[in-house]
């Protein structure tokens, strides 16, 4: 998995921060699914490297995972962002995460760690719009 992440963090496209990421996420099945950050020039726009690796995997059927690679170059090596980790959370609860650099620094972790409470559909909710028109 950390060969996949360092081979399509290469393909990042990072123009403005230069800062490239690769991430290799394995579904349950053993399928490992890359994925790069993809910076736009309004960063609003861009994607990480995490979340375009749950979304490679998705779009090819898989919704069950056990396992993180994220590789950057900074040292220490960099966590998932909140988006990333509230995005993973979708599909597991307790992912193991491997984060890494290129010098080799690792540190292990898990979803439930780095983000305890996400974020959960309450079982009553209602769209404020169904809830005006039962007045």
């Amino acid at each position: 998995m950390i060969d996949a992440a360092t081979a399509v963090r290469e393909k990042a496209h990072a123009p403005y921060s230069n800062f490239r990421v690769g991430a290799a996420l394995r579904a349950a099945d053993g399928s490992i699914f890359p994925g790069c950050n993809v910076e736009n020039r309004t960063f609003g726009l861009t994607v990480c490297a995490e979340r375009s690796a749950v979304l490679a995997a998705v779009a090819a059927g898989q919704r069950t995972f056990d396992a993180l690679v994220v590789i950057t170059d900074c040292s220490p090596a960099a966590l998932p962002c909140g988006l990333c980790l509230e995005t993973l959370t979708e599909f597991a609860q307790d992912l193991p995460i491997l984060v890494t650099n290129l010098a080799g620094e690792r540190h292990e972790t898990t979803l439930r760690k780095l983000f305890p409470t996400p974020f959960e559909w309450p079982e009553t909710a209602r769209p404020v719009s169904d809830r005006a028109e039962s007045r």
